[in-house]
């Protein structure tokens, strides 16, 4: 579990640091990129809470 937390906050630094340093002029494409990358951080944690409850129905067996 620790390894998914830290590719999710990997995952955040990177979604930050590109939206402060903003490489892309074009902003249809800067829209596009940012909708895609927050779209996967909450695919990735929609991944977490199944391994937690994966983890939890585990338990109660």
């Amino acid at each position: 579990m620790k390894k998914q937390l830290i590719i999710y906050g990997i995952l955040i630094v990177i979604f930050v640091l590109y939206n402060f340093l903003n490489p892309i002029k074009d902003e249809r494409t800067d829209t596009l990129i940012n909708i895609l990358f927050a779209s996967l951080l909450f695919l990735y944690i929609a991944y977490i809470a199944y391994l937690v409850l994966r983890k939890i129905g585990k338990k109660q067996k």
